[in-house]
């Protein structure tokens, strides 16, 4: 009888853990839970000699992504240690596949930690150009495809990489006993839910102070601009980004996107779309339901900045929108502006700039960060 109640026992614990999503690690554990806010998929839990983060699966809340246990490399790793993947802290020599990841770890003080990256020609800053010159930098070449050689012959402590739905794995990497930190920050659902990942990271590089005081400082500025976008009226409508192939790429009505511009005072045509990515539309639906639309923000790359005649070049049909004719279309070239590598992490940045938009008599003197005026 005593046998049965323990297996009954032990069947309910994990059952509500499975359930419990955010946290649940903490109902197994005796560690102090490292309280978050906004992050809807990353638990920290504090023990005495060593930390775990545990990774809720994005695309199957029910499930784990990944659990790491965090242990000291000064020090002797404990025994009877959770299961998960042992990462050794701080690390020293991690190869960082993404720009926003290298200018996070600059931010936290921590660029020394980085021992190689992929992608380099979409990595703007300019200490990562230099330690590859030097060779203090290991160019480990596309992301997709990375030099394994060059991996193994570097020895790093972990690889940071972005997962995504149905990636069908990491290839080669995960054969080489390297442990992969899965940064799957980008699928949270708020601004502020993304950028609390930077206290995991900070961790990661024994930064744990610097990641934990910065987000306090964004946390701090978001919900102060939020505050007073709040109060502002009207509240115009806007639609985003442009056509891509035979579909236009439109975030989703759950989307950090999308909230960031409800948190700007502005009405997003889509917000009813109940997605947390993008979503695939025909330019026939964009155009039907944000024609109208007051402004339209949209993000490109190139030499100089975009014009409405290059606009109108490039896609006839944009010159419809009212948005294009009364000349209210704001871009963002990210070929001259650190849009992607600090936004992420810094969305009180981006809020601001969207705010400005919406609500012109803001912030007096006010500069635009990001955006810019489509010229004609």
């Amino acid at each position: 009888m005593k046998q049965i109640s323990l297996f009954t026992y032990l069947i309910t614990v994990l059952f509500l853990s499975a359930c419990s999503g955010k946290g649940s690690t903490a109902a197994l554990s005796t560690g102090d839970t490292i309280k978050l806010k906004y992050a809807d998929n990353l638990t920290l839990i504090d023990y005495k000699e060593y930390k775990v983060a545990q990774l809720r699966n994005p695309w199957d809340t029910t499930k784990v992504l990944h659990t790491y246990i965090l242990v000291d490399k000064t020090k002797p790793e404990p025994h009877n240690l959770p299961e998960g993947t042992i990462i050794r802290t701080p690390l020293s020599k991690a190869v960082v596949y993404s720009a926003v990841h290298c200018s996070l770890i600059k931010q936290l003080g921590a660029l020394k930690g980085i021992g190689g990256v992929c992608d380099l020609k979409y990595i703007k800053l300019q200490e990562i150009h230099d330690g590859c010159r030097k060779g203090t930098i290991v160019d480990t070449g596309d992301g997709m495809n990375p030099d394994i050689e060059k991996i193994i012959d570097l020895h790093p402590d972990a690889i940071m990489l972005s997962p995504f739905e149905n990636s069908g794995g990491y290839g080669r990497v995960e054969k080489l006993n390297i442990p992969i930190i899965e940064c799957a920050d980008y699928m949270e659902t708020s601004a502020l839910g993304r950028a609390e990942w930077m206290r995991f990271y900070g961790m990661l590089f024994g930064k744990q102070a610097q990641g934990d005081s910065i987000f306090a400082n964004v946390e701090k500025e978001y919900l102060s601009l939020k505050k007073q976008a709040i109060k502002a009226l009207p509240k115009p409508s806007v639609i985003c980004d442009l056509k891509s192939g035979s579909a236009w790429y439109m975030p989703g009505g759950k989307s950090t996107t999308a909230g960031l511009y409800a948190d700007a005072g502005g009405d997003y045509v889509f917000k009813s779309e109940n997605h947390s990515g993008s979503v695939p539309l025909a330019f026939e639906t964009v155009f039907d339901k944000g024609q109208n639309a007051d402004f339209w923000l949209i993000k490109y790359n190139q030499p100089t900045n975009m014009t409405y005649r290059q606009l109108a070049k490039e896609y006839m049909p944009y010159s419809g929108f009212r948005a294009f004719k009364q000349h209210q279309v704001y871009g963002c070239n990210t070929n001259t502006v650190p849009f992607y590598e600090e936004s992420p992490f810094h969305p009180d940045y981006l809020l601001k700039d969207l705010i400005k938009i919406f609500h012109p008599t803001l912030f007096d003197g006010y500069q635009l960060r990001y955006f810019t005026k489509l010229a004609d």
